[in-house]
């Protein structure tokens, strides 16, 4: 039996009808990061499977380490969609240690999240840089797979009142490369590096103002339409427990969760989104 036909989606909880034409779909992310046992991954899709629907207005993506996308394949309800959490700017051949998008799309992985802060600062002498980013962007679009675009500013540069310059110098890169039909599948996650994993959130106001910030970047740097239908996330410590209030912001399109997304608090955020 191939590959792939080994990984094939079990039936899960209905996603019901498509949100309202003219909107955007929430689009909440999971994040696993390098987290997690066969035996809690077991547990954790167990739970999922369990928690109820999905609502009809929300999509659900969970990106998993590269070594537990076929236990999730296999085993999660199939209206989570799973992302890897990287992928290399090589095609196939002799590249060792590398995971091509090819083989991601191929295996039947639909998503993939780029740009992450740990991965900007943390890999290599300089770490990944925005033109990397886009460029790893444009492949993945390019062999079929959706992106969730990580960007965000230091406490520092919050402080320092730069944080759309961070934002801007992060996303040119890609406004450079993506075609406007490849924005279609691209989602942009706003993640302030000072909120990632140490409890602290911006507040929904100024959330709001970045997002707000951001889709004015898109509309004046790709266009309005692309502005008016790209999906922004928020990610930075958020739970169940401040979920709701985020989510009500207009320019916030869901959220790239990171330790709640380990825990059934996951669909206590993805049922915080507002009624359609």
């Amino acid at each position: 039996m191939a590959f792939a036909d080994s990984c094939s989606r079990p039936a899960g909880a209905s996603k019901g009808s498509d949100a309202a034409e003219g909107t955007r779909k929430y689009l909440l992310g999971g994040n696993w990061k390098a987290n997690g046992t066969v035996a809690s991954c077991e547990k954790i899709i167990a739970e999922f499977n369990g928690a109820g629907p999905i609502p009809a207005n929300a999509e659900a993506v969970v990106g998993v380490p590269f070594i537990h996308i076929p236990i999730c394949l296999q085993s999660l309800r199939s209206d989570v969609e799973i992302a890897a959490q990287n992928c290399s700017l090589t095609g196939t051949g002799a590249y060792t240690g590398e995971t091509c998008a090819s083989q991601l799309k191929d295996m039947g992985v639909t998503w993939v999240i780029l740009g992450h802060s740990e991965r900007r600062e943390g890999f290599g002498m300089a770490g990944e840089d925005s033109e990397l980013v886009a460029k790893k962007t444009k492949m993945a679009l390019s062999e079929g797979l959706k992106v969730m675009i990580c960007i965000g500013e230091k406490k520092e540069e919050r402080e320092a009142g730069t944080t759309m310059d961070v934002c801007a110098e992060q996303l040119k890169p890609c406004a450079e490369i993506l075609s406007k039909e490849d924005w279609a599948n691209v989602s942009i996650a706003y993640e302030p590096v000072w909120a990632i994993g140490t409890g602290l959130t911006a507040t929904p106001e100024m959330a709001q103002e970045t997002h707000a910030n951001i889709r004015q970047w898109v509309a004046d740097n790709v266009g309005a339409d692309v502005a008016a239908a790209v999906r922004i996330q928020y990610g930075g410590s958020m739970k169940g427990a401040n979920a709701e209030g985020l989510l009500a912001q207009p320019d916030i399109d869901g959220g790239l969760i990171g330790g709640a997304s380990l825990t059934l608090d996951f669909f206590n955020c993805i049922n915080a989104v507002p009624s359609p």
